[in-house]
């Protein structure tokens, strides 16, 4: 991290009027899943063709130091689980991380496996306020029978879950708006966030949150440069983004980016539609969703 880059982030918050940022996906995991993580982001470029080089690749006290650099007062410490048995345990660590950092949104997970619901409901007791899915990664289906105790739960607790279940950069076997879209019919109530907005199938993702309002949707690495040359937003889903500017959130998947936070902010901003969507979906959604954060 440059001094300049420092400079250009806040001088983005402070030109707004803004207190920081809330960024509501962001990665802390245990040292050995997040080695794992990155050693995935080295081999995606031959997978794919397109290099992942991981921006801010540095020990956990680092990466602390620069999002309060940065002037980010609110943020998350994304878990998931990748097979069965990983769930319970990253819980168990997602909330000690989350009670020695005060300014993170003490987050959890689950994996649909039949001890699912009693360990997300031991995590919710603990004070999860925000669970992380990743359908995807653990190629599981949304609408498993094992998971419905754990939407129930979350539904009735009003408990956000981001999840990934788009299909970028790459699609998996239960990805897509319509493994959703049953979700939602049977839980309408449920707070989904959809993560990258949804990444490729915007428009779908966005009508699903006009149809159910309780869900939200987060910028993570959707309108950067680097996601528009392969997954372009659609100019013309552009009024959606602005009919739902009480339902969408800042996230930048820091560390795991490809370029740096600021480019990510910027991506935001030069959508033109005001700094009053900007300082909304920028702090103020994430901060009235959440509460008041502690600083440390």
């Amino acid at each position: 991290m440059s001094p300049s880059e420092t400079d250009q982030v806040r001088g983005f918050w402070e030109d707004l009027g803004l207190p920081g940022i809330f960024d509501v996906h962001t990665h802390f995991m245990p040292k050995n899943v997040m080695d794992k993580v990155w050693s995935y982001f080295d081999s995606v470029g031959p997978l794919t063709g397109m290099a992942w080089p991981i921006t801010y690749r540095e020990d956990e006290d680092v990466r602390l130091a620069t999002l309060r650099e940065f002037g980010v007062r609110g943020f998350t410490s994304m878990i998931y689980p990748h097979k069965p048995d990983m769930a319970a345990w990253l819980n168990s660590w997602g909330a000690d991380f989350g009670r020695r950092t005060p300014d993170c949104v003490q987050t959890a997970t689950f994996y649909p496996e039949s001890s699912a619901g009693g360990y997300v409901a031991d995590a919710i007791a603990a004070g999860a306020r925000i669970f992380k899915s990743h359908i995807q990664v653990g190629d599981y289906s949304p609408n498993d029978p094992l998971l419905d105790p754990v939407w129930g739960a979350l539904q009735d607790a009003a408990i956000p879950v981001v999840i990934h279940c788009g299909s970028g950069p790459s699609p998996g076997t239960y990805t897509g708006p319509e493994p959703i879209a049953a979700l939602l019919h049977r839980f309408p109530r449920l707070p989904l966030i959809i993560a990258h907005m949804g990444m490729p199938e915007y428009v779908e993702f966005l009508e699903l949150a006009e149809r159910y309002g309780h869900v939200r949707l987060d910028t993570t690495m959707a309108f950067t440069d680097f996601s528009e040359t392969s997954w372009p937003f659609p100019v013309s889903a552009r009024p959606h983004l602005r009919d739902l500017q009480d339902r969408i959130l800042f996230g930048s998947d820091f560390p795991n980016i490809p370029y740096t936070y600021f480019d990510a902010l910027h991506a935001v901003a030069r959508l033109d539609l005001g700094d009053d969507w900007t300082r909304d979906v920028c702090y103020s959604n994430g901060a009235a969703l959440f509460g008041p954060i502690k600083l440390p």
